[in-house]
């Protein structure tokens, strides 16, 4: 059946047209705007950087305000060094502001803009000064935060831009939730967003997760939420060296601990990260009196100090919990807080034979749990290397599982 004809009058036809002008002018004066909008503003100098406006955009991964990046937060193979503020949420659900740094390859932009490694660190502590934006030549994070500039020094000038969280509450309000997963990975994910807020194309949409310790923690727990959280971004890979696991089965094996050890550093760290997930955990109640004493450091300041002889370094670990103190709740939250995910991109994991932060039968334990899970998983342990040298040791296998996930433009 043929429609009837629809006739209008010649005054009718010039006035829509007309309107429909109107409104094309409209919507390109509104993309001006947003244009303008979306250029990125220039933060405050020093800590005030760090202090974030009152009201914080809705959108998980928004890019606040940025600055060029001093001292050895620069990376020597970038184009570009950043610091950036970006906004997150908690685990509870508050918006919140993240710090971080975003460092830009030397050389011609490839189409669809630089593919991206989303770095997360290894444990610097808990206290403001640790975050890795803040780092300096002698502060007392440096040497937890500079060994791993080799190896992005290296993926810089093979073409892949790097960005690096410095997690909630590192550096900005609030105390750090150190290896509550979801907080982690959260950070980790929105700093690829973030990061592509500077300049229009400069970042791809497609990236890589690569995390060593308390970061391969957090490498992990960001693979498992990408699909959901940033479904707009595209995973290809992820790279966990020596990743934190099993917080829990570590409880039981600290009466056996009985030297000084830098092991208590990095339990009272944990005690406090377990303290922003659960108002149960009361350290009254949980740690002796001795580990009392040195408590309050752990907001002021870094792992290096606080395992030193005049702090947690003068306790064996099974001097730090109250004897009789009920542990289960911390053990709860330690629990709920292993990193078996499931991810949709590939999984390389590395691990060391001789490290004894992240012993590697805990590593294999999680492996096995992986797999279980359905991962694409591939598992590599290092003969006689130890915690803080696996990252350079399996150096060249991540750089071929990178290209082969995700092939930069060199």
């Amino acid at each position: 059946m043929n429609s009837p004809t629809l006739r209008l009058p010649r005054l009718q036809i010039l006035t829509a047209f007309a309107i429909l002008c109107a409104m094309l002018v409209t919507v390109g004066l509104s993309a001006s705007a947003d244009a303008k909008q979306k250029k990125p503003a220039k933060g405050p100098a020093g800590l005030k950087f760090y202090k974030p406006p009152k009201k914080l955009a809705k959108r998980h991964g928004k890019l606040i305000w940025q600055r060029n990046a001093k001292s050895i937060v620069r990376l020597e193979s970038a184009r570009l060094n950043k610091i950036v503020l970006y906004t997150s949420k908690s685990p509870s659900g508050k918006r919140i502001a993240v710090s971080g740094s975003v460092h830009i390859p030397k050389g011609k932009k490839p189409k669809g803009g630089w593919p991206v490694v989303s770095y997360a660190h290894g444990t610097t502590g808990i206290a403001d000064q640790c975050a890795p934006t803040r780092n300096r030549p002698g502060g007392p994070a440096e040497a937890y935060i500079s060994y791993t500039d080799p190896e992005l020094n290296a993926w810089l000038q093979a073409g892949y831009a790097v960005v690096r969280s410095d997690f909630e509450g590192l550096g900005t309000p609030g105390v750090h939730p150190y290896l509550i997963g979801k907080s982690e990975g959260r950070g980790v994910l929105d700093m690829v967003r973030a990061a592509r807020g500077l300049k229009q194309g400069l970042i791809s949409k497609k990236f890589l997760i690569a995390g060593h310790s308390q970061g391969g923690h957090a490498a992990l727990f960001a693979a498992g939420l990408a699909s959901k959280w940033t479904p707009d971004l595209k995973l290809r890979g992820t790279v966990a060296y020596a990743p934190a696991s099993h917080m829990d089965a570590y409880l039981p094996l600290l009466p056996g601990l009985t030297t000084p050890s830098s092991l208590s550093a990095l339990a009272a760290l944990i005690v406090k990260g377990a303290q922003t997930a659960s108002s149960e955990i009361e350290s009254n109640q949980l740690l002796s009196d001795a580990a009392l004493g040195f408590y309050p450091q752990v907001t002021k300041a870094c792992l290096a100090e606080l395992a030193q002889p005049d702090s947690f370094g003068s306790l064996a670990p099974s001097e730090l919990l109250r004897p009789g103190a009920d542990q289960t709740p911390l053990a709860d939250v330690l629990g709920a807080q292993n990193p078996d995910v499931v991810s949709k991109a590939p999984i390389l994991m590395a691990q060391g034979s001789a490290d004894s932060t992240v012993p590697a039968f805990l590593t294999i334990r999680l492996k096995d749990e992986l797999d279980a899970s359905g991962n694409q998983l591939t598992y590599t342990e290092y003969p006689g290397v130890d915690h803080g040298s696996i990252v350079a040791a399996a150096q060249t296998e991540a750089m071929a599982f990178m290209e082969q996930r995700l092939p930069s433009s060199r």
